[in-house]
């Protein structure tokens, strides 16, 4: 079996690092670094597509990501850059339903990625960290629809 540890610690430093999960105990970072995964996207390769399945979720650690959504006449629109720290691609994980829009790396990029099947294997084996992850990720995507709520009321005004 290989030896993990240093890159156990590696995510979990990563983790620690994100500011996402400012609330977790400094021992459920390490408890949770097991679950995730690093992936390097290079600049311009597409992370998932809309539509797709949502079968994983990611942590910007380095680099950019730009959110794009399929316009009326079929192109790609950019609506977002997203920066070191940003989590995406979370709906999907969490609610089961495809991909609301396709991610492409903006920049070579270093992600912690997070399987479907990794958070339910942390639900069964560690459910108090589990639910701290969950928890951060539901206050992160809370923030973010009160902020596209308030531009969408700036818009009608």
């Amino acid at each position: 079996m290989p030896d993990t540890s240093h890159l156990n610690t590696e995510i979990r430093d990563m983790l620690m690092d994100c500011g996402l999960f400012n609330q977790l105990q400094p021992g459920d970072f390490a408890a949770a670094a097991g679950y995730f995964a690093i992936s390097t996207p290079s600049k311009g390769e597409a992370i998932f597509s809309e539509g797709d399945a949502g079968t994983f979720m990611c942590i910007i650690h380095y680099g950019s990501v730009t959110v794009q959504k399929t316009g009326n006449d079929n192109r790609q629109i950019d609506i977002a850059t997203l920066r070191k720290g940003r989590a995406f691609g979370e709906m999907a994980v969490l609610d089961g339903e495809r991909r609301s829009a396709s991610c492409v790396a903006a920049s070579d990029c270093t992600l912690l990625n997070l399987g479907k099947d990794s958070l339910d294997k942390m639900l069964n084996e560690a459910p108090k960290v589990a639910a701290r992850i969950i928890r951060a990720l539901a206050v992160s995507m809370s923030k973010r629809l009160r902020m596209a709520d308030g531009q969408l009321l700036t818009q009608q005004v």
